[in-house]
């Protein structure tokens, strides 16, 4: 089992430590890629237009301007810089030794700036949307998916992968439909469904703890990914297609 997490918006800088180190991170096809969206990202955040042109406000300028020496700043494992609604409810902070080497092998953080990384891998703090275009790489959603195969095709093979990530990550990277299930949270209210954004990213983190921390086998189809969710939620599954993943829907009481 593989479990695909966006990155959070917001990261916690490491206070102190060694820079990245390139060779270190997961993925090394990705090495080159990462090394010309650094220098496009620091390109554009060293400008007069870079808060525009990253579609963030004035109080993200410290963050911004971080953004032009990545290669000097303080880097800390991805588990720690990634914060949020999301990474809170996952709680890796609280797993057993145990538990933490199980997420570090099974969680893969899809990136803006590093096209994906591996949970332990030490990177610093950034300020990057996949949404972004930077001058020489265009959007990265596109960007990336003209590299991530590459990377991931064989490191999922053989492995079902457990989709939490958010549309604009997702579109970086399509793996295989047959053995991919999209986590997907409703609320439902007098026999009617919504779709929940800020409920959605606390209950696929919740998921992920579950996966992680509970006894028994890793699930390693659909139908036994279904089974596992049933254990804390009302869920179903929704069968995918040759060309569609399948789906797993959490039904949140209204």
């Amino acid at each position: 089992m593989l479990i695909l997490l966006p990155p959070s918006e917001g990261k916690t800088a490491a206070a102190a430590g060694e820079p990245f180190k390139p060779d270190e991170l997961h993925f090394p096809e990705l090495t080159a890629a990462r090394r010309e969206v650094l220098s496009a990202l620091a390109q554009v955040s060293s400008s007069p237009e870079a808060l525009a042109h990253l579609g963030v406000g004035a109080s993200l300028a410290a963050e911004v301007q971080r953004n032009t020496r990545l290669q000097d700043e303080p880097s800390a494992p991805a588990h720690t810089v990634y914060s949020g609604v999301l990474y809170d409810a996952l709680g890796y902070r609280g797993m057993t030794p145990a538990q933490k080497r199980k997420a570090d092998d099974a969680v893969v953080v899809i990136s803006a700036l590093w096209g994906a990384i591996g949970f332990a891998d030490r990177i610093p703090a950034y300020r990057l949307s996949m949404s972004v275009g930077l001058p020489e790489t265009g959007k990265l959603a596109s960007y990336w998916k003209r590299h991530l195969p590459a990377a991931l095709d064989a490191h999922a093979e053989g492995h079902l992968l457990v989709d939490c990530r958010s549309s604009s990550y997702a579109a970086a990277w399509a793996p295989a439909p047959e053995r991919t299930v999209v986590v997907n949270v409703f609320q439902e209210r007098d026999g009617k469904r919504t779709v929940v954004s800020h409920f959605a990213k606390h209950t696929r983190g919740e998921l992920a703890r579950h996966l992680l921390t509970r006894r028994g086998k890793a699930p390693g189809t659909p139908a036994a990914l279904l089974k596992a969710a049933q254990e804390q939620w009302t869920a179903e599954l929704v069968p995918g297609t040759g060309r569609k993943p399948h789906a797993l829907n959490i039904i949140l009481a209204g």
